[in-house]
């Protein structure tokens, strides 16, 4: 495929840019080790109690009075154990995308963590970028965690290289309006962006946007459903100036 239609990349980062692997061996556990401390000192900062309240509204509940009031367990402990049942059930919830956004936060800052890329990535983007082309991430994890990300990769900060970041608070990924939204916000006619993702649905809901659309085909990923018919490719050198 060559570039010549479009003027928007928009990237997926989990299985598009970066390996499932490197997401739920080395970021999900560091979530699962550092939550309850994490709590513990920060709990009242405004950020943190703000996707904590966020997370009982996710959850059905009028505020978080449920975690302050239960009996057998510190506040922090009581979230922190709603937190780890997120997890178990890979959850997308947005609270909780937003407290692992600030947990995570600490891991960058500290060097403990460092962002895996494919080793495609980064020279693509550079690529992408001379050329003129606009580029963005919609992730499901939170826009802070997105900056945190490319902002602590093995090629350095790439934070530059981006115009935009969405996350769930603008729609679900396999919602089509969550893609029109996003058109709207960066200016461009649906047609001239492309979006590449590792999740048939995704895709299929951009594609009823009016997105051009790829799948990508990375290690680890899910198989595509044998109904798939869209364009994939397993490399971004298949995508052409």
């Amino acid at each position: 495929m060559t570039l010549a239609s479009i003027d928007t990349i928009l990237l997926d980062i989990e299985g598009t840019t970066s390996s499932i692997a490197f997401v739920y061996d080395i970021m999900f556990p560091f979530v699962r080790k550092h939550v309850l401390p994490f709590l513990n000192s920060s709990s009242m900062q405004d950020n943190v109690a703000s996707a904590i309240r966020q997370m009982a509204t996710d959850a059905g509940m009028p505020n978080d009075s449920t975690w302050r009031n239960e009996p057998s367990k510190s506040f922090e402990e009581a979230v922190a154990d709603h937190v780890l049942s997120l997890m178990d059930r890979d959850s997308k919830t947005t609270g909780l995308k937003a407290l692992q956004g600030l947990i995570w936060e600490s891991g960058f800052q500290s060097g403990e963590l460092r962002s895996h890329l494919f080793p495609d990535c980064f020279p693509a983007m550079k690529r992408w970028k001379d050329f003129g082309k606009t580029l963005a991430i919609y992730s499901s994890g939170s826009v802070v965690a997105q900056k945190l990300f490319f902002g602590h990769t093995e090629f350095g900060d790439l934070r530059p290289y981006f115009t935009a970041h969405f996350d769930t608070t603008i729609g679900g990924k396999r919602e089509s309006a969550s893609y029109t939204t996003i058109a709207t916000q960066l200016g461009f006619s649906p047609g001239r962006i492309l979006f590449l993702s590792d999740v048939a649905a995704e895709l299929e809901a951009a594609n009823q946007a009016g997105l051009q659309s790829m799948a990508v085909v990375r290690p680890g990923n899910a198989p595509l459903p044998e109904a798939f018919s869209g364009h994939r490719i397993s490399s971004f050198d298949e995508i052409l100036p």
